[in-house]
């Protein structure tokens, strides 16, 4: 499953404008939830592909929901999602992106403060049953609307929070200034428009102001590229790091993951440098790896399993 990101942002900052550029999928609809998928650029990805003379090439990709307004009730959509674009208004006459960024800021405390007053009051009436387990929940849900009360966010609870509880302040949070000490954002959806070739002789063969966004949700989301290549398609695949080969492998299909028998092994420029597989191997290039080998950034895998 993807990993995905919220775009939040004060009204007239610029977040439609912000999922239209980033997903490339015409205009998102303003005023309503807009969700759709950006890819992420790895010049990397080409080089296999044509290592493999591959039919098909598919980039990485981020989900992207862009909810309307803010407050409590529509940031509370967003509480499942890995990190927070922020959106900062930075071309209007009055802007002022750094007072924005505080209130934002303010909104999603206030919206995680809500949130557990609400979770407070249900779980103290299932706790009238007299399970222990809930009363224990109970006792630190009161100090975690104390700890929100006294102004802390919830990244900042001294203790372990209540499972299940999706705070919005404990998620990386990335601001995107809208305006010209920024990203012309109404520009760059503009361009999105456009293909690749047209867009790349417009920038004059610059990389678009996004990709850097994208690299920072990346660092944020501390995620790491592999690959998969072959003929029919090569594809760029992103894990956290740290995870596994079996984890990868769920990542393409679960199927995969429950036949998992060993991965074949190699970095990419290994592979390109080599030519095709065949003469990686060759060269002794390729290895084979178990279930919890940690997949590194730019690790080609190519996974045996049987179901």
């Amino acid at each position: 499953m993807a990993l995905e990101v919220g775009i939040v942002g004060l009204p007239g900052a610029g977040k439609t404008t912000l999922f239209t550029a980033l997903t490339k999928t015409g205009a998102g609809e303003y005023g309503k939830t807009n969700v759709g998928m950006a890819h992420v650029v790895d010049g990397r990805l080409g080089a296999l592909a044509r290592v493999v003379t591959a039919k098909k090439v598919t980039p990485a990709a981020i989900r992207v929901q862009d909810v309307p307004g803010t407050g409590p009730a529509l940031l509370g959509a967003l509480r499942q999602v890995d990190a927070l674009l922020v959106v900062l208004d930075g071309h209007s006459p009055e802007a002022d992106p750094a007072r924005d960024l505080e209130n934002l800021k303010l909104e999603l405390l206030v919206a995680d403060r809500d949130h557990v007053e609400r979770r407070l009051e249900r779980v103290e009436k299932q706790a009238k049953s007299g399970d222990l387990k809930l009363r224990a929940e109970v006792e630190e849900l009161r100090k975690v609307l104390a700890h929100a009360d006294a102004g802390g966010t919830l990244a900042e609870y001294p203790s372990e929070l209540p499972a299940g509880l999706e705070p919005l302040t404990t998620m990386p949070l990335i601001a995107v200034e809208n305006g010209s000490g920024g990203i012309d954002l109404a520009l760059e959806a503009e361009l999105a428009e456009l293909s690749d070739e047209e867009a790349g002789s417009f920038r004059d063969g610059g990389a678009s102001a996004l990709d850097e966004v994208v690299r920072r949700l990346r660092d944020a989301l501390q995620l790491v590229t592999f690959f998969t290549a072959g003929e029919k398609e090569t594809r760029a695949w992103t894990l956290r790091d740290g995870q596994s080969a079996l984890e990868a492998a769920d990542t393409i299909h679960s199927d995969i993951a429950r036949g998992f028998i060993r991965c074949e092994v190699i970095e990419w420029q290994d592979l390109v440098e080599a030519g095709s597989h065949a003469e990686a191997s060759r060269r002794g290039l390729q290895r084979l790896e178990g279930k919890t080998y940690t997949v590194r950034d730019g690790d080609v895998l190519n996974i045996r399993f049987n179901v």
